[in-house]
């Protein structure tokens, strides 16, 4: 799958869609004003203050999540973001879409039943959050290889990993993601949250190996600020709030990084505003740290009061601003020399760091969601 490679024909075809899809952009997007006017989520139900985990579709459709819940019972946790669409491009439950039968994406089915999911955790009163990975697909690159990013000289692009992403300008693959997350919000999810809402890293490499489907021109973070305005207006219309998920560096650098994330681009379009920060993915000397993974607590603050200083000057200027709330580290980095063994001492270092700054949400990730938190 992630290996598949196309003919040169198949690129010219691709290319020739690009142009006949240029109407249909402009004509399903919304003005960018349309996201801003009023208090946009004046009718959506009220929303707590969201303490969240990662719960995996494997980890959602086995007995691990009974032993989550307890979690979420047994302490300050009241919220669970559980995977619809994984970064392998795989939905998690027997989806209704048309395009996930026809593709085979839905035959996983790692959930047996998600909507009895979804009535479950309300029952037990737990903020229910639908993950939704967007652009980084090589399942749906290698179905629908005329959606996929596409190289120079002709085939399907794969990035150092050998992994396969769709086009992020391509209007067939913005409609898919809605309708997944439309999904979602018909099996009562209180909010969908965007991942990999962005374009590939090493953004100039890509640029230099790639032939993008943007007949409009715009930029990257045009691109992605556009979609996610057009999801929070379809997604408000069905009484959902959205997030979604940035690179961490996003609240502290003024550029794009080359995947697209513009912090005071994406902010106004959304209702919460999701920074990564894991101290491990920082640089040494970042912040005038040597060792960010060995530094939890300093880590998120900076990054955090970076993007509280963004959300306030665009306070003045943008009637709706999203609200911060961070995924913090529940892991340990190995690969990361040297590195710390995290634990409950240094989750718990990490959410003092954002509460003292006046953000009291957080997510915790765990990619095998299992937490140390307690």
């Amino acid at each position: 799958m992630r290996s598949v490679q196309m003919l040169v024909s198949v690129l010219f075809v691709a290319l020739l869609a690009g142009c006949q899809y240029a109407d249909t952009l402009q004509t399903v997007l919304p003005e960018p004003e349309s996201a801003y006017g009023g208090d946009r989520a004046a009718a959506l139900p009220a929303r707590p203050k969201v303490k969240g985990i990662y719960v995996s579709g494997w980890a959602a459709g086995t007995a691990k999540l009974d032993r989550l819940i307890e979690l979420v019972e047994q302490t300050e946790l009241n919220a669970m973001v559980i995977d619809m669409k994984t970064d392998r491009g795989q939905l998690t439950y027997d989806s209704a879409l048309p395009m996930a039968d026809d593709s085979g994406a839905d035959s996983a089915r790692m959930i047996p039943d998600i909507s009895g999911l979804v009535a479950q955790l309300k029952e037990k009163q737990i903020y229910t959050i639908g993950r939704v990975v967007v652009f980084k697909d090589p399942y749906m690159a290698a179905v629908r290889p005329d959606w996929a990013l596409q190289t120079k000289d002709g085939g399907v692009w794969q990035d150092s990993k050998g992994t396969s992403w769709v086009d992020p300008y391509h209007p067939e693959v913005w409609t898919y993601a809605l309708d997944i997350a439309k999904e979602a919000a018909s099996m009562g999810f209180d909010e969908v949250q965007f991942d990999y809402v962005r374009f590939p890293d090493n953004g100039l490499k890509v640029d230099r190996e790639v032939v993008y489907r943007n007949p409009n021109g715009w930029a990257k973070s045009e691109a992605i600020e556009r979609f996610l305005h057009l999801a929070t207006e379809e997604l408000h219309k069905r009484g959902v709030y959205v997030s979604a998920d940035v690179f961490g560096l996003t609240a502290s650098v003024s550029d794009d990084m080359g995947i697209g994330q513009v912090w005071n681009g994406i902010a106004p379009a959304i209702d919460v505003i999701s920074p990564m920060i894991y101290p491990s993915h920082y640089g040494e000397g970042v912040f005038g740290i040597p060792h960010p993974d060995l530094e939890p607590y300093l880590i998120v603050q900076h990054a955090l009061a970076d993007g509280l200083r963004k959300n306030g000057q665009l306070a003045s200027t943008s009637p709706q601003v999203a609200t911060i709330r961070p995924w913090l580290q529940d892991f340990t980095a190995t690969w990361v020399k040297p590195h710390k063994t995290y634990d409950n001492t240094d989750v718990q270092a990490q959410i003092q760091a954002a509460e003292e700054l006046g953000i009291e949400e957080y997510l915790l990730w765990n990619s095998a969601s299992s937490y140390t938190f307690r």
